[in-house]
């Protein structure tokens, strides 16, 4: 049996000779609107076909949200499984964004929807979410390692209310966030040129530097563009993790859309202004 590459050998690759800029796949009912397109399954396969043809073959990873293929059913999951293989096909890396959760036997259904290599969904990551306890991600870590996929764990996620769990302090003094991290550290010991589990980091957060973000593997920062979050801020944010971050725009590229030479002078932007401050810090 072939093995695949580990993730965070491709990623890193991919983030050297494409620029580190992730565009995510986000067909939300008004950027449908905006593109004239109608909420229905061809309006979600018309923008998610135009997306994977302007942005697969230039930037390093697209970022479906599942969620919002998902809502039309077993068709718009038909959809995403399409735009996954089409992503992957042109060179992109594909982390699927369906931040999935669960314990035992539940958890290790949900890992091979995503991360077996057989899997119609096969993608190169995925978002999961820790919040049953790391150990619940037993399965989804097994299976990743075992079939050079990754992990992306929320850890010190952008959404305000993420605080309320994330921040609070155990009874060790350590945060939880902070906890998340020192798990994926571990994961990632001892790989080059770098590690398959990465954290989500957001980077509209601010100074991080009480935390750790040495953890060896990618750091997902969603929050540029739409959500206040510049790539100027990126170096304040991660300090000298900042090589590792693979920033996420959304909103503030698709919304340029749908005339595919807009949607990749929006993401070439983003990438020049990224990669222009990686290099100066």
């Amino acid at each position: 049996m072939t093995v695949m590459e580990p993730f965070g050998a491709r990623l890193r690759r991919a983030m050297d000779e494409r620029g580190p800029l992730c565009v995510g796949i986000d067909p939300h009912a008004s950027l449908l609107a905006e593109w004239g397109l109608n909420d229905d399954v061809a309006g979600l396969e018309r923008f998610s076909r135009t997306v994977v043809e302007a942005m697969a073959d230039r930037v390093a990873v697209l970022k479906p949200q599942s969620a919002f293929f998902e809502r039309f059913g077993s068709r718009g999951v038909a959809v995403l499984e399409t735009s996954v293989q089409e992503a992957r096909a042109a060179g992109a890396l594909v982390v699927m964004d369906a931040k999935r959760g669960d314990i035992g036997s539940t958890m290790a259904a949900y890992a091979e929807s995503f991360l077996h290599k057989d899997a119609p969904l096969f993608s190169d990551a995925l978002t999961v979410s820790p919040y049953l306890g790391y150990g619940s991600l037993k399965p989804a870590v097994d299976l990743a390692r075992e079939s050079g996929a990754g992990l992306f764990v929320l850890a010190l996620t952008s959404n305000p209310e993420g605080g309320e769990v994330q921040h609070a302090v155990r009874g060790d003094g350590r945060s939880v966030g902070a906890t998340m991290l020192a798990h994926l550290a571990a994961e990632n010991a001892g790989e080059e040129p770098l590690g398959s589990f990465g954290a989500v980091v957001g980077a509209t957060l601010g100074d991080l530097s009480s935390y750790d973000l040495g953890i060896n593997g990618p750091l997902l920062a969603p929050g540029i563009g739409a959500q206040g979050a510049t790539p100027a801020d990126l170096p304040g944010v991660f300090g000298a993790a900042l090589r590792n971050v693979v920033p996420n725009v959304s909103r503030g590229v698709l919304r340029h859309g749908p005339d595919v030479a807009a949607l990749r002078t929006a993401a070439d932007r983003f990438a020049v202004e990224i990669r222009t401050v990686v290099t100066a810090s």
